[in-house]
């Protein structure tokens, strides 16, 4: 029953891997190095998992019929080889965790080549699993019967002793139906925050179950459970994860929620303006191509907002940049009015709604002043009064304006009731200084699952469980939210 979509998955994991090697080398200097090292340490715990599982089935299969462990040519053998090759890269992952974190001498091209081999691993065992699933299938389904469970001293790595091979067998046995189980499973596994057994659930039915109704929404609960995790490294992969969904799903009727969702994974990581702006530019295209793409979404008046914020948090940046360099050059006569101006006039120009554009705009005509541009001065100093007639810099702006003897222009009507933004309270500010946190409005859910499940309120994701894998667009909510109704359906699993 598999044979028809090997093919045509075989090529979606190929493509997957080429992908992945060519992006890395773009994306390998938005993360540190302990950063990437704990992402690839990740990927291949789940490969290890989801080999050792798939493996076991086969052992306690008839040896005669697929094959023996030794014979690399048969699905065990197969599968007990990759299992070696993902543990002694395992074990050169760990030793470069241990240098980085010694701070021993390493080359950095030493994690590049390391990511490139666990990307193209990742393809090759994705693969293997699809080819082995005909060796690991049954015939009969046996999904909805109790089965014996045999106890084990730990289960998949992840459990101290006393646990049972429930998901063991769940993962490695292709039953005809097991795919829902799964499903249902692996959301039950992620609400109760074990995320990492919730991913492997349903990563088994992307690499196993290719003809699944379930299978866009497995992916998509995958990339979900990295962004509720939430750690630095889960985010840099529910990004990744989010963006391959989108690559094959992109007119979903989730696909912009998914896109604001790639967005708030990088606003996750933005740190204060002062630093590294790396998450904040890429959240900020994000945003845009949201609003671009889907002008009628639903969304926009969300995306709106944090590109605001996003905005504001490099508008800052820049204000930052340019007030050093206009001390360098109005306090200690250094040099520097250039560098200044710059950084000013790219706020103006990208980001005109900025939130503090008062004390752009008169440090830029200061600037200007000192250079003897009058007329240059002149003009910033007027749009600051015209615009921003509520500012502190106001009356510093009027006397220039009559030093230089240009007009004093009336307030613009549909500005006199703007006011200057609200100070940020001194504990506030070192609570943010010292946390390294820049306020933003964040959705911290998911696409179909809540970060804290509540059993009385049916979500996205049980309505797809309800829908055998499917979720039609009158069934998404218009408002950002996971969650369809306040009580359960009788009947919808928890």
């Amino acid at each position: 029953m598999l044979n028809i979509f090997k093919k045509q998955f075989a090529g979606y994991f190929l493509v997957l891997a080429v992908f992945a090697t060519m992006g890395l080398a773009q994306g390998r200097s938005d993360a540190t190095p302990t950063q990437r090292l704990e992402v690839m340490r990740q990927k291949l715990d789940t490969m290890k998992r989801s080999l050792s599982s798939a493996s076991s089935v086969l052992r306690t299969e008839d040896k005669d019929v697929k094959g023996d462990k030794d014979d690399p040519e048969t699905p065990l053998g197969r599968l007990i080889s990759l299992e070696k090759e993902t543990s002694g890269l395992q074990n050169e992952v760990n030793s470069m965790r241990g240098k980085v974190s010694r701070a021993d001498k390493y080359e950095i091209s030493d994690i590049d080549s390391l990511e490139d081999r666990v990307a193209l691993l990742q393809s090759r065992v994705d693969n293997t699993l699809l080819d082995t699933a005909d060796a690991r299938a049954k015939i009969v389904s046996d999904v909805g019967k109790p089965r014996e469970l045999k106890k084990k001293k730990k289960f998949l790595w992840l459990f101290g002793g006393g646990g049972s091979d429930e998901y063991e067998e769940l993962i490695g046995n292709v039953t005809p139906g097991r795919d829902r189980e799964l499903f249902i499973v692996a959301t039950r596994e992620v609400r109760k925050k074990n995320y990492e057994v919730g991913r492997l659930l349903f990563q088994t039915i992307i690499t196993t179950y290719p003809d699944s109704a379930y299978l866009p929404m497995a992916k998509l609960a995958v990339a979900d459970s990295f962004y509720l995790e939430g750690s630095s490294s889960s985010l840099i992969q529910a990004a990744a994860a989010y963006q391959d969904w989108r690559t094959f799903f992109p007119t979903h009727p989730l696909a912009d929620r998914v896109l604001l969702k790639i967005a708030e994974s990088e606003m996750r990581q933005i740190g204060l303006p002062d630093r590294d702006i790396t998450r904040a530019k890429k959240a900020e295209q994000r945003l845009t191509a949201l609003l671009q793409i889907y002008p009628d979404t639903a969304l926009r008046p969300q995306a709106e907002l944090r590109l605001k914020e996003v905005q504001d948090n490099l508008g800052m940046h820049n204000l930052i940049v340019g007030n050093y360099y206009y001390k360098q050059a109005v306090k200690y006569e250094k040099g520097g009015l250039k560098g200044a101006q710059s950084r000013y006039l790219e706020n103006m120009e990208k980001y005109p709604e900025f939130y503090l554009m008062d004390e752009v705009l008169y440090k830029l005509a200061v600037t200007y002043q000192i250079e003897e541009e009058t007329d240059q001065a002149a003009k910033y100093f007027q749009q600051l009064v015209r615009d921003y007639p509520n500012s502190d810099y106001v009356d510093k702006a009027k006397e220039q304006l009559n030093l230089i003897g240009a007009a004093i222009p009336e307030p613009n009507p549909d500005r006199k009731e703007l006011l200057p933004p609200d100070k940020v309270s001194f504990f506030a500010n070192f609570k943010n200084e010292f946390l390294g946190i820049y306020p933003l409005t964040i959705d911290k859910n998911g696409v179909l699952m809540t970060k804290e499940f509540d059993e009385k309120k049916f979500e996205l994701i049980d309505q797809i469980i309800e829908n055998q894998g499917e979720i039609e667009s009158s069934q998404i909510p218009k408002a950002l939210t996971t969650v369809i109704s306040e009580r359960q359906p009788s009947g919808s699993p928890n």
